[in-house]
């Protein structure tokens, strides 16, 4: 079972985005231009718009305009989004433009244009896709992409859908046009994702420092929605300091941010940023452009894109001589999160686990004797071989090859196994040390400390293939 979803990401070290400049963080803010493309009957929906409103609780009327919820869409392009452009029109800003929002809006689509501002695709409406078919939503994309080439002279080359459905992403993938998609808040830095074997550019967006919280309860103030954006600013921006420099990302919608005590929190914040050094404001299509220079895809081993056969071949003798730890790893759910080391070593310390006691018993007989005879007769595998060339045990002076095999056949004869130990954690003086240690274990205690290492040797070799 493939599991699409992928929970690693970057994993514990981020790579350096590499900011122009040297920048410490990038802001990147996104104007919402939805006035006019949302749910209406005038506009030929069911029902009125529910969503993203001053209204507490709002509701869908089917079949019936809502004027109030009307009025309030109207003033974001009356009032709100002209106060918003004279806050940032020196600022480089993204656009997430309704294709029929920005028809319905020229004097406003001009001005955004006139300030620099990128003009990404926000849809061809302002509707919710989980229910729609993926055909239609295919469709929708299509006129999204015609209108706002027509209203803007050119075709988008960003696509955020926001109300998505499972098929947006992929459908944003096939088009084929887009060099960044933006329906996905899984990171604060851009990657890439695989479609249908192909990568694609994501940069992610935001829901939290985000005004759609004054419509959902969550800030009730301007104090308040600055106050977040300033504390996220200073993290990220202490982390960039740090080493670990990252984006931060903040939506406004002209209806909601465009009211005058929300504007002015806007307004603190940009002052507030611009007093650092080290901040580059940046489009998102900026800022993808600058990840496809510095970060550009590169094709490397994925072991839960792999099938069966190659899996099994490539990993099969990450346990000595057991395949079938590999086999059951491929056969039970693997994701993105299986792609390093790390994580397909756990999984596979998992199987190895939840293995019979005699088949566990088995991985460890398989195990070579250290410096023993399979050695001397060049018979080991080439991962048992690399091993206990890195310390030393295929030069032993014949007093030591004398002493391990002393203590090998000791060993074997009281615990029925041979001494394993992750060679490459240890020098020859060490491992040597250790055997002379563990012969004298009770089989039980020992059984495990051999298990243990068993799995430490798979992590090892595992990040020898998976650089």
């Amino acid at each position: 079972m493939r599991y699409s979803r992928d929970m690693r990401g970057y994993g514990e070290k981020t790579p350096d985005p590499q900011w122009p400049g040297g920048a410490k963080i990038a802001v990147q803010i996104v104007v919402n231009y939805e006035e006019g493309g949302e749910n209406s009957i005038e506009h030929g929906d069911a029902a009125s718009e529910g969503f993203l409103s001053e209204i507490v609780g709002a509701q869908p009327w089917p079949g019936q305009r809502h004027w109030n919820m009307e009025t309030i869409y109207d003033y974001g392009a009356r009032a709100g989004f002209w106060r918003l452009h004279r806050i940032l029109r020196d600022i480089p800003v993204t656009v997430y433009g309704v294709a029929t929002a920005l028809q319905r809006s020229p004097e406003q689509a001009r001005a955004m244009m006139d300030a620099g501002w990128e003009m990404a695709t926000h849809g061809y409406k302002w509707i919710e896709y989980k229910d729609v078919p993926r055909e239609t939503e295919e469709q929708h994309i299509a006129e999204a992409i015609r209108i706002h080439t027509e209203v803007t002279g050119s075709r988008p080359l960003g696509f955020y859908q926001g109300r998505a459905s499972v098929n947006t992403v992929p459908l944003g993938c096939e088009e084929g046009g887009f060099e960044y998609l933006a329906d996905t808040y899984a990171d604060e830095l851009p990657f890439w994702h695989i479609h249908n074997g192909r990568p694609q550019l994501m940069v992610p967006y935001t829901l939290d420092a985000n005004d759609m919280r004054f419509a959902n309860g969550g800030f009730t103030n301007g104090e308040e929605f600055f106050l977040y954006l300033r504390d996220a600013f200073d993290n990220l921006y202490r982390e960039g300091c740090e080493g670990a420099p990252k984006m931060l990302s903040i939506g406004l919608h002209c209806r909601l941010a465009g009211r005058p005590a929300r504007a002015e929190a806007v307004r603190r914040f940009i002052e507030h940023a611009r007093a650092y050094e080290g901040v580059w404001f940046a489009t998102r299509l900026d800022i993808a452009r600058h990840w496809k220079e510095v970060h550009p895809y590169r094709d490397t081993l994925r072991p839960s894109r792999m099938e069966r056969e190659d899996f099994v071949k490539t990993f099969g003798g990450i346990y000595e001589h057991s395949p079938f730890i590999a086999e059951r790893v491929w056969d039970s759910e693997m994701g993105a999160v299986h792609d390093s080391a790390e994580g397909l070593a756990a999984r596979m310390a998992q199987i190895f686990r939840c293995a019979s006691d005699s088949e566990r018993l088995g991985v460890l007989t398989a195990h070579p004797d250290l410096a023993g005879k399979l050695a001397a007769a060049k018979r080991l595998t080439a991962e048992s071989t690399a091993e206990q060339a890195s310390a030393g045990l295929d030069a032993l002076t014949d007093a030591e090859h004398s002493e391990f095999t002393r203590l090998n056949e000791l060993y074997t004869g009281k615990h029925g196994f041979p001494f394993i130990i992750a060679v490459r954690d240890h020098d020859k003086a060490g491992i040597l040390a250790a055997m002379t240690s563990r012969v004298e274990n009770d089989t039980p205690n020992e059984r495990v400390e051999a298990e243990r290492q068993v799995m430490r040797i798979a992590e090892l070799r595992l990040k020898e293939v998976l650089k």
